[in-house]
C-alpha cells in the first residue's frame, strides 16, 4: 500500500516510523506545512523497508491509498475534506476539528461521503484495553459497578504548548472520556468536574488547570472516577480499574507502573514509563495496523467519527461543571 502522512512533528514522525516498518506498506509519502521538515523526516527513514519520499502539497498526499493526519488541529478539517473528496481513507489524530460545531459538521460530511475515517484515540487499540472491552461487552465480566482511571503526565508540557492545548479536559482527559464510555457501553447522564492549579502558574495564566477530577454517572447507575495531573514525579501513569459484579480488572498495572507501594512485599517500579508514546507504543503500532485493515476492507472501523463527539461533549461538560462548581446533566443529542 501507499500511505501518506500529513504532519511530521513528534506524533507524525512516530506514526511514519511505525508505518514504514509494516510489511503491507511499500511506499510512504510525507507532507508537512513547515518547509523542509518532510524532507528531513523522509531522510531519517531512509533505512526503512518502505520507499519514503517527501511531497509538497496535500493534493499529492491524498492520491495515496490512505492518509494519516497529524498536522495542527485547526488544519485537520481541510486535510480530511480533501482526502474524502478523493475517496481516500483517513486516520486522523484527535480531535477531528477545533470545536464542537465544526466537528459535528465534519462528521456529517464524512458519513455522507462513505469514506472510512478513523479517529486516533489510541487507547482503543491498546491490547489490554481491547481485552477489557471484550470482557465487558461480552458480558463475561458481569455488570459494571465502578470505573477508576488515572492519567498523569511525568513532566509538564512546554509552556508554549499550554496556551494552545485546548485545556486539560480536552487535551488530556479526552482520552478517558472516550475510553470509559466505550468500555462501559452506556450513556453518561451527569458530569461533575473540579480542577486546580498546583504545578505551574502558567496553566492559570492560560485559563487552564493542571490537576482535575471528574465523576461520570451512567444511565444504568454505574459511576466512573477520573483524575489527571500534568506532573507525576515518579513517571507517566495511565491506568484504569473496573469493578464489576463478577470481577475486578485493570489495565496499565505492571512492573513499570509509577507507583511505590509501602507494603513490605509491594512493587516499586525500576523503569517507570516516561511518556504517553512510551506507555502506548504497542497501541500506536496496532492503530496503524488496524487502519490498513480498514482500508483493505478486512475489519470494521473501530473508532468512527460519530463516536468522537461523545468525548468532546463530555469534555465541554467538564469545563462547564468546573466553572460553575456544580454537576451538569446531559441530554441525548438529537
Amino acid at each position: 500500500m501507499k500511505i501518506g502522512v500529513a504532519g511530521v512533528g513528534r506524533i507524525g514522525s512516530m506514526h511514519a516510523a511505525n508505518l514504514a516498518a509494516l510489511t503491507d506498506v511499500d511506499q510512504l509519502v510525507l507532507y508537512d506545512p513547515v518547509p523542509g521538515r518532510a524532507a528531513e523526516a523522509a531522510a531519517a527513514l531512509g533505512g526503512a523497508a518502505a520507499a519514503v519520499e517527501a511531497v509538497d502539497t496535500v493534493d499529492d498526499l491524498v492520491a495515496a491509498d490512505g492518509v494519516l493526519v497529524a498536522t495542527p488541529t485547526d488544519t485537520h478539517p481541510d486535510v480530511v475534506r480533501r482526502a474524502i473528496a478523493a475517496g481516500t481513507p483517513v486516520l486522523c489524530e484527535k480531535p477531528l476539528a477545533p470545536d464542537l460545531s465544526s466537528t459535528e459538521a465534519l462528521v456529517d460530511e464524512i458519513e455522507a461521503s462513505g469514506v472510512p475515517v478513523l479517529v486516533g484515540f489510541q487507547r482503543r487499540f491498546d491490547p489490554a484495553t481491547a481485552e477489557l472491552h471484550r470482557r465487558l461487552r461480552s458480558g463475561e465480566a458481569g455488570s459494571v459497578y465502578l470505573v477508576r482511571a488515572v492519567c498523569n503526565d511525568h513532566l509538564p508540557p512546554p509552556k508554549e504548548f499550554v496556551a494552545t492545548s485546548g485545556g486539560l479536559f480536552r487535551d488530556c482527559l479526552i482520552h478517558d472520556l472516550d475510553a470509559v464510555p466505550w468500555l462501559v457501553g452506556d450513556r453518561v447522564t451527569e458530569v461533575y468536574a473540579s480542577g486546580s492549579v498546583l504545578v505551574d502558574q502558567a496553566f492559570a495564566d492560560a485559563g487552564d488547570v493542571d490537576n482535575a477530577v471528574v465523576t461520570l454517572r451512567f444511565a444504568g447507575g454505574a459511576h466512573a472516577l477520573l483524575s489527571a495531573s500534568r506532573h507525576d514525579p515518579v513517571g507517566y501513569d495511565c491506568r484504569l480499574e473496573v469493578f464489576t459484579s463478577r470481577d475486578s480488572l485493570a489495565t496499565g498495572v505492571d512492573a513499570r507502573t509509577p507507583l511505590r507501594s509501602l507494603e513490605n512485599d509491594g512493587p516499586s517500579p525500576e523503569q517507570p514509563w516516561e511518556s504517553f508514546t512510551d506507555r502506548y507504543h504497542d497501541a500506536y503500532v496496532r492503530e496503524t495496523e488496524v487502519f490498513l485493515d480498514v482500508i483493505a476492507g478486512r475489519v470494521a472501523n473501530p473508532s468512527p467519527p460519530r463516536e468522537s463527539l461523545v468525548s468532546l461533549r463530555l469534555a465541554l461538560a467538564c469545563e462547564e461543571s468546573a466553572r460553575s462548581g456544580g454537576p451538569v446533566s446531559l441530554e441525548v443529542p438529537a
